[in-house]
């Protein structure tokens, strides 16, 4: 008894300073992931806010600076849009193989290997991007065309119908299935680009626009938007097959874009290259747009994993805003009406409403 008494104090007085021993280091941890975890929010929050200044700066950057070079009147010859293509994908190449060569540790020998390895020893592989680089080339000499004849906030607003066409293209190709909000919003969408295109009493009163021809650059829009859809989903569509890294499949897009592009400058533009040079007319701002066109959709593709669908809402829509702002005040080719401003809410709002997703009420893991 004497000895159950004297063990007793000691298993009561030990047990609660063990179960304290071992909780201090589990509390510690806890303690320590607190910071950590507020951290990562601020992080993941400071970085979408950085996508979302990334994505609308280069979507409103390179159509206004697309329009003004080609609207701008100085001396001399006005520099070749077929040429500024070819250039934007041999650009668009460079930056691909320095991304790769980043990835192969900056080994000149591990980037050789990975080059040839992922597209001379994959000939068919390298052939599947010929069509949708084909198509990505005609759209991009397309959108000189378009801006040639449209003020940038009817372009950008008018543009947005690719959304239609990916989506029709999505549907037929990748078996996709759409909700009822995003037919709802390709509805919408489909009225409001029709009432931005509604003409204005002066476009009505007078016989020719400034720019050009209004109808040229419509057709031009429209024709991009369905080049655009098809050509992006046949892409998707070849990065869900296979299991190549994005920038080989855009050094293969730009090997490809290039060929077409001097393929175009030689068809189109051949005797006006021969008389003047492939980089007449050429100045800093052509330059800038070359370089905002070539690097502009690999911008995107490093930033978009930060940005969901709402973030690409906002980035559209400010985008649409700040082009309108800007063709006005600093352009001034474009005076809005009423009913241009009706039709950009509606595509704003088909914008958002595409990208909606509806969480299924009773789920908290998934809200």
């Amino acid at each position: 008894m004497s000895s159950l008494s004297v063990l007793s104090p000691v298993v009561g007085t030990d047990a609660p300073d063990q179960h304290l021993e071992l909780k201090k280091p589990q509390e510690l941890k806890e303690m320590e992931r607190l910071p950590l975890a507020n951290e990562d929010k601020t992080m993941s929050a400071n970085l979408k806010y950085l996508s979302l200044g990334i994505l609308v700066f280069q979507t409103t950057s390179l159509v206004l600076t697309m329009r003004y070079s080609r609207t701008l009147k100085e001396e001399g010859p006005r520099y070749l849009s077929s040429t500024a293509v070819v250039v934007a994908e041999l650009l668009k190449i460079m930056a691909c193989i320095l991304l790769v060569y980043k990835e192969s540790k900056c080994s000149l020998r591990a980037l050789n290997r990975v080059l040839h390895d992922e597209i001379l020893n994959k000939p068919m592989e390298t052939l599947k991007l010929a069509i949708p680089s084909g198509i990505y080339t005609l759209q991009n000499n397309l959108l000189y065309v378009a801006l040639s004849n449209l003020d940038a906030a009817t372009y950008q607003v008018t543009y947005q119908l690719k959304i239609l066409t990916t989506a029709l293209f999505s549907v037929s190709m990748l078996s996709k299935k759409l909700g009822v909000y995003q037919w709802l919003s390709l509805v919408i969408l489909m009225t409001g680009v029709a009432f931005v295109q509604w003409p204005s009493d002066s476009q009505l009163d007078s016989k020719e626009l400034s720019a050009g021809s209004q109808f040229v650059g419509l057709m031009a829009v429209l024709t991009a938007c369905f080049s655009s859809g098809f050509a992006g989903v046949y892409f998707e569509k070849i990065l869900k097959e296979t299991k190549q890294s994005v920038w080989i499949r855009n050094i293969q897009l730009g090997f490809f874009g290039s060929i077409f592009g001097l393929m175009g400058v030689y068809i189109y533009d051949g005797e006006l290259v021969s008389k003047n040079g492939f980089f007449q007319g050429y100045n800093r701002l052509t330059w800038i747009v070359v370089v905002l066109q070539a690097l502009g959709g690999l911008v995107i593709a490093a930033v978009i994993k930060y940005a969901d669908n709402i973030l690409k809402g906002f980035a559209t829509s400010l985008s649409i805003i700040l082009s309108t702002l800007i063709s006005y005040f600093w352009l001034q080719d474009f005076v809005p009406t009423s009913v241009f401003f009706l039709g950009a809410i509606l595509v704003i709002t088909a914008t958002f409403l595409y990208g909606y997703d509806p969480k299924p009420a009773g789920n908290p893991t998934k809200a």
